[in-house]
């Protein structure tokens, strides 16, 4: 069981700021999978993967990152700024 976390217009589309997740996923890539297989809202918000960054027990990673004995998981569009 991990918490997933969804930030910005992520949030939005999916409608919850986290959730706990039972996951058999081994990456990231595989988690989205399974989320985008759940209702349409999740199809909605993972439809463009290069509009979304993601980080793994807080630390940024890529989509093919292992989720081996990770606690949570973060989805949000690429941060702007100085």
């Amino acid at each position: 069981m991990m918490d997933v976390l969804y930030f910005a217009w992520v949030r939005e589309r999916i409608g919850l700021p986290r959730e706990k997740v039972e996951s058999d996923a081994s990456t990231v890539a595989e988690l989205v999978a399974e989320l985008r297989g759940r209702e349409e809202r999740y199809e909605v918000a993972f439809s463009d993967l290069s509009a979304l960054r993601v980080a793994v027990d807080q630390e940024l990673t890529d989509f093919d990152a292992s989720l081996q004995g990770a606690r949570e998981v973060a989805f949000f569009p690429p941060m702007t700024g100085g």
